[in-house]
């Protein structure tokens, strides 16, 4: 039977583990006073915002939270977590000068969903590069998962784009993973979220961090206000994607790196 390899955190054999497995967890990094302050911090806007997103494909009894930094300025030690920033350097900068976040999304799983379809997050993008992945995606959980609220189904090796249409229930391994850790997947591995059986919701936290190249899925300069941007510091900044990559593309005069040239 097919598992998701579990690795101590140290970066470089969870990366190696990544692009060999397309998918990998490390348990228990986030700590329990962290946690407690993110989730305190997604209750309003879950509740009051969190079935916009609702459709056939995110599900209607799942609520979702974008624009994260602009929510909680705890989650900023999640989407920076140096375990994560360790992992995207070997596996991105291989491919790229620097990376960002493409997107974070808060997901709460209520009771009675049912599983999301299979899909690839790289298939957004209108092409493919073969030997490069255009990001990871790094699936912390809030809460417990389990094989009953929803754990994220996960098919190892998918990586190589075999058609998902042929994929088998045996193929299938749901991340189960104790509170605070993370699940990492490459961008071309198939996934999807769990069906919740269970009478509690599933709460956890997708960031992808995408090739410093590529467009964002999401437009952090319109999800967050450019007050609260500038509140974080540097390394935050740039992740959103306040910094060029390279001399050239996405220069501005504000460039952090200096970068600006008169035409």
């Amino acid at each position: 039977m097919v598992e998701i390899k579990r690795l101590p955190n140290d970066a470089a054999p969870v990366a190696q583990t990544l692009l060999s497995d397309g998918a990998v967890i490390v348990e228990n990094v986030a700590t329990e006073t962290l946690l407690d302050q993110v989730l305190a911090d997604f209750r309003k806007p879950f509740d009051e915002q969190g079935l916009k997103f609702a459709n056939d494909f995110n599900g209607y009894k799942t609520r979702r939270l974008g624009g994260i930094l602009a929510l909680s300025r705890a989650a900023a030690d999640i989407l920076a977590h140096p375990l994560v920033l360790g992992v995207a350097d070997r596996v991105l900068k291989r491919h790229c000068t620097n990376y960002r976040i493409g997107s974070s999304t808060a997901i709460e799983i209520m009771p009675g969903e049912g599983d999301q379809v299979l899909h690839r997050d790289d298939d957004f993008y209108p092409i493919r590069i073969p030997g490069v992945e255009f990001q990871i995606s790094a699936m912390w959980a809030l809460t417990d998962f389990t094989l009953e609220n929803g754990a994220t189904r996960v098919v190892p090796f998918s990586k190589d784009l075999r058609p998902i249409d042929g994929i088998g229930d045996d193929e299938i391994v749901q991340a189960a993973m104790p509170r605070g850790s993370v699940l990492f997947y490459l961008g071309g591995a198939v996934h999807a979220g769990g069906q919740n059986r269970s009478d509690s919701p599933r709460t956890g936290l997708i960031t992808t961090y995408s090739l410093g190249w590529l467009r964002q899925e999401e437009n952090h300069y319109l999800t967050i206000p450019r007050e609260v941007a500038d509140s974080y510091p540097e390394p935050i900044r740039r992740l959103m994607g306040y910094q060029s990559h390279g001399p050239y593309l996405g220069v501005w005069p504000g460039d952090p790196d200096g970068h600006w040239y008169d035409a």
